[in-house]
């Protein structure tokens, strides 16, 4: 994936403190296990979503004030299963909204903006959107076709669509 600057404040502080390897993973669907069993308290995946972080190196890591651990992402940590539009005075000022698995709402902004990683071969591209702190969470198909309802040519003769008055390309 394309580096993404990611604040290295938590990690450089915890640098004394002894790395672990949880056995913890997140499943390219956006399911989490703990040794291979999946977990299904919402509240816990909540949490250690709220304290999950991304290294320079793209690294995945779990920290907290006393430890860290390093983890497992197949893919991408999250995953976007909702979207809806808020109505601006024209199209370039709507406002794109996105939710996650995890009820984290994100909006489609220059803070926030969609990328488009390769998926198994370099012809098919999967969207993505920065969540927070190099942290990327990945378009479910629905919500991906439901985004593309709204593409149209941008400025530089791409599809996209508009978002705060900023255009974002859904194609390279």
């Amino acid at each position: 994936m394309k580096h993404l600057n990611t604040p290295q404040l938590s990690l450089d502080r915890l640098r004394l403190i002894d790395e672990q390897q949880f056995d913890i993973r997140i499943a390219t669907d956006g399911r989490w296990f703990h040794e291979g069993d999946e977990i299904r308290r919402i509240e816990l995946v909540k949490l250690f979503a709220s304290v999950l972080m991304r290294d320079r190196t793209g690294d995945y890591w779990l920290v907290t004030p006393v430890e860290k651990g390093r983890i497992t992402v197949d893919d991408a940590p999250f995953i976007v299963c909702e979207m809806f539009v808020v109505s601006g005075a024209d199209k370039r000022a709507n406002e794109i909204h996105f939710r996650t698995t995890l009820d984290e709402n994100i909006v489609l902004n220059a803070a926030h903006p969609i990328f488009l990683h390769p998926a198994d071969n370099v012809q098919n591209f999967r969207p993505y959107i920065l969540v927070r702190n190099g942290l990327l969470a990945k378009l479910s198909r629905p919500v991906y076709y439901q985004l593309a309802e709204h593409a149209e040519k941008g400025p530089d003769g791409r599809l996209g669509v508009w978002s705060h008055k900023q255009f974002f390309a859904l194609e390279l």
